[in-house]
């Protein structure tokens, strides 16, 4: 140290060690989320290359990007400032600090988010104080804007629909040529005089409302808005796709708050959006959905961790307006999760069991990695999104004493009584559906044939999307699957799930004598990691009638060479088209050219 350094006395330090860890860790959240706002430049620049492959990377990189950036704030926090671990007293100060930062910050809930990550792991504390975290947010967002407004409106009275749609599309800024933009605006106001049927009256206040940015996710970009016309509002959404020669075109017109709602569903991957102002695109967005939750909308556009938050605090805020109690889920109980729900709140907590009853053969960190395949992998709409949380604690007279006696069964190393709180050390949650087993015999048992043709077709159709995006479902009996209140078929047991480019799709050689006919048991060898798709027959559908609807569409589950393909084109890199809407909805195309692989 020079002669000249000045020696600052340790009570001087302390006064200034709030404002400065305050400092400190507002900056690691501003190194998060410029890489995350980075991250959705990139997807813009690859959606117009056609780099899908480099698209899925760069989805799974930001996955797993809040996590390493708390990780470097924590390290770097407790390497300057080693006392803000020691001495807990200072952290309500840290936090009144970090609030007077936050003032003009155009992400402070995510910010907030942010220090309370930081904070838990600095603090090493099961139960946190709320003067020492942000329990509830302290800075409002209303009304919260930035340098660039969130949404832009046209005005069709001033210049007619055609021109209007023409303008929202030019300020998309894409670099690509378009294939026939005429023809896409065509249809557009083709499809839009479906939901306005003549004769419209028309308002002055007609308007189209669009988010100023656009939504990436797999092969597509797309805008997101609504149009207002007096009392009448109509959230839409417009698909832009690619042909194989890099030329843009506009695919469909996606209409009302119900097939949005599909679009953003919890059981597909997360759009890239860059938002200067995230809470004010989340508040557009609930304008055109006010049926899904705000932390749903979080998690949609990227911000997991936000989404995560919320979602608590929506917990225990239902949890202190209802009297209901946590009971057993319905179905058929899982052999690695015990499942349990609240009938008033649509979600369902799972729990892996400390022991796990024979044919199971794996261990607890392997159903861990099996999930966190599933978080960073394209779920294509038919894998249910978790969140994942450590320590839960949840009121203990909200639990049917049979649940509390199972629970101390079934997971008693993962389970602590805290006076009135019962703690559960780890657990994901999931959207409530319905399994997709109760869902067939209800129909069955209903005499609706309709209803159960297009179950069923949907669920063979699952496993395929599922094998197109690269993933194998293993245990694909009924029981593993759920329906949505859309009634869509989504995957949710994921303990037997494997990359395709895992596993070996064999066929049954032929026997070689009359006791390989005869033989009670399999006469061909089997490795650990084989499949033979002709044994899945009895397995997939056990009801004779319904099986035979089943495998009127999807015979070919059965047969070793659809699962070959669709494992080459995945080893190959190829990525199946599959469209978060319906195809009858889908605009003509008169020239050649399908999606790029």
């Amino acid at each position: 140290m020079s002669a000249s350094a000045k020696v600052i006395p340790v009570h001087e330090r302390r006064a200034y060690l709030p404002r400065d860890v305050a400092r400190a860790v507002l900056e690691g959240f501003d190194k998060h989320y410029r890489l995350f706002r980075d991250a959705s430049v990139r997807a813009r620049a690859l959606f117009e290359r056609a780099a899908w492959a480099q698209m899925r990377e760069l989805a799974r990189e930001r996955i797993q990007m809040y996590d390493q950036r708390v990780q470097e704030a924590v390290e770097a926090l407790l390497d300057r400032y080693p006392e803000a671990e020691l001495d807990e007293s200072l952290w309500p100060a840290i936090k009144l600090a970090y609030i007077g930062l936050l003032h003009d910050h155009s992400q402070p809930e995510c910010a907030e988010t942010f220090y309370n990550s930081v904070a838990c792991q600095v603090l090493h504390r099961r139960h946190y104080h709320n003067e020492f975290i942000f329990w509830r947010p302290a800075v409002a967002t209303e009304h919260l804007e930035g340098e660039a407004p969130t949404y832009r409106c046209y005005y069709p009275l001033r210049t007619g629909l055609r021109a209007t749609l023409r303008e929202i599309v030019a300020g998309c800024g894409l670099a690509n040529p378009w294939e026939d933009l005429r023809r896409d605006l065509l249809s557009v106001a083709r499809a839009l005089r479906a939901h306005f049927p003549r004769p419209v009256r028309v308002r002055p206040d007609l308007q189209v409302q669009v988010l100023g940015s656009l939504l990436f996710r797999n092969k597509a970009a797309y805008i997101v808005g609504r149009i207002i016309n007096g009392q009448r509002e109509l959230p839409f959404a417009v698909p832009i796709l690619q042909n194989e020669r890099g030329e843009l075109y506009l695919d469909a017109l996606l209409a009302g708050e119900s097939q949005l709602l599909v679009l953003f569903s919890f059981a597909r991957a997360y759009f890239f959006v860059d938002m200067e102002v995230p809470a004010a695109c989340v508040s557009f967005l609930r304008w055109l959905m006010p049926k899904k939750p705000r932390a749903e909308i979080y998690m949609a556009v990227g911000l997991a961790k936000q989404g995560k938050t919320l979602f608590y605090r929506d917990l225990h805020y239902h949890l202190r307006h209802s009297s209901d109690r946590f009971v057993v889920a319905p179905g058929i109980k899982g052999l690695v999760m015990l499942v349990f729900t609240l009938p008033s709140f649509p979600y369902v907590f799972k729990v892996i069991r400390d022991r796990f009853a024979p044919p199971k053969d794996i261990d607890r960190q392997t159903v861990k990695d099996k999930y966190l395949l599933v978080k960073l992998h394209d779920r294509v709409g038919r894998m249910a999104d978790t969140l994942e949380y450590s320590l839960v604690a949840l009121p203990l007279e909200r639990f049917e004493p049979a649940l509390v006696e199972e629970l101390k069964r079934e997971i008693g190393s993962q389970l602590e009584f805290d006076g009135d709180k019962l703690v559960i050390g780890h657990v994901y949650i999931e959207r409530r559906m319905r399994p997709l087993n109760l869902h067939v015999e209800e129909l069955r048992r209903d005499g609706d044939r309709a209803r159960l043709r297009r179950t069923l077709r949907d669920y063979g159709d699952a496993i395929k999307e599922l094998a197109g995006a690269g993933i194998f479902p293993g245990d694909m009996l009924l029981k593993n699957f759920g329906v949505t209140r859309h009634e869509r078929i989504v995957f949710y047991d994921y303990d037997e799930i494997a990359p395709m480019t895992d596993v070996i799709f064999r066929r049954i050689p032929p026997p070689r004598d009359y006791e390989d006919e005869i033989a009670a048991e399999p006469y061909w060898s089997m490795g650990p990691g084989d499949v033979f798709p002709e044994q899945f027959e009895p397995f997939l559908v056990g009801d004779p009638g319904a099986r035979e609807i089943f495998y009127e569409y999807h015979r070919d589950l059965l047969d070793p060479s659809f699962w070959l393909g669709k494992q080459e084109r995945v080893r190959a890199g190829l990525q199946d088209d599959v469209f978060p809407y319906p195809e009858e909805i889908r605009f003509p195309r008169a020239s050649a050219g399908s999606p790029r692989d």
